[in-house]
């Protein structure tokens, strides 16, 4: 059996010490501030970025491109013979695709396997996991895609939205409908199940979100994952808070009676979208 890599993208939350520590590679995402050229974790923190954001800078998402792409599997096939690639949901950005389609090529056909299986954030990070996992049991860099895309639909991402103006900036939700949240002081709850972030529920209190996340990772739990729900894994984001993040999971780890959670911050692919204040509750299944 030849040797396999797992490579994923800065959009998992994995840094580029723990990559090292993992033994896989992360190839960091662009963003534009200001017309500058950033990448996440390398001349782009997290301190920064939501500096950045505050201060109203211009700031938009960018996928890989295609040269540090395929630099970047050349380099990791000098050394192993295949390479498992898991980037964000196809959904969320077009870099899936144009990975794909470059895969195909015939120095990489057969040796890089592009993985679709629709994560981002905290649930991306746990296919990374399973992935190594699958990879140190024996199997081949195919028989992962596989395995990973046929568990696609196994994970559930939520998201309270602690102000509406990144919304409406990012073009999300009109002016006048983030006008009268903002009066009604109303707290979206969004939800990632597969392809896109969409519209799941309204609050009015942080508390009420919460209430709501919670209950819908249970709903999850009792309908779509009951055949699975000893295997999930439950997973805290947040954007830039961290003392509100704890302060959840003490909340989470009553509520389900567990201390096994998975604490991150959300992607910035995703912050720069809903912005500061966010709290996101997750589960995926372990394979």
């Amino acid at each position: 059996m030849g040797k396999v890599v797992i490579l994923t993208d800065s959009s998992s939350g994995i840094r580029q010490a723990e990559a090292q520590q993992l033994g896989i590679s992360v190839l960091p995402m662009p963003f534009f501030i200001n017309g500058e050229t950033l990448f996440e974790d390398i001349n782009l923190t997290q301190d920064t970025f939501y500096e950045h954001l505050t201060d109203g800078a211009e700031i938009s998402t960018s996928m890989p491109a295609v040269g540090d792409l395929t630099d970047r599997w050349d380099e990791l096939l000098k050394e192993y013979d295949e390479v498992v690639y898991i980037p964000l949901s196809s959904g969320l950005s077009s870099s899936c695709e144009t990975a794909t389609a470059l895969s195909m090529d015939d120095e990489y056909e057969g040796k890089v396997f592009v993985v679709n299986n629709q994560r981002i954030s905290v649930t991306q990070k746990q296919s990374v996991f399973d992935a190594i996992r699958l990879a140190e049991s024996g199997k081949s860099g195919k028989e992962i895609k596989d395995i990973l895309e046929d568990a696609k639909f196994q994970s559930s991402i939520y998201i309270m939205v602690d102000t509406l103006y990144y919304l409406k900036k990012g073009g999300r939700i009109t002016p006048a409908a983030a006008a009268l949240g903002t009066l009604l002081k109303l707290k979206p709850v969004l939800q990632i199940q597969g392809e896109k972030l969409d519209a799941f529920a309204k609050a009015r209190t942080v508390k009420q979100a919460k209430s709501i996340m919670i209950k819908a990772v249970k709903d999850d739990y009792a309908s779509r994952f009951k055949e699975c729900q000893d295997e999930m894994q439950l997973c805290i984001a947040y954007t830039g808070d961290i003392s509100a993040a704890m302060e959840f999971r003490k909340e989470v780890e009553a509520e389900f009676g567990i201390t096994d959670i998975m604490m991150d911050p959300l992607s910035l692919n995703v912050s720069c979208h809903i912005g500061p204040g966010a709290l996101a509750l997750a589960c995926a299944r372990k394979l």
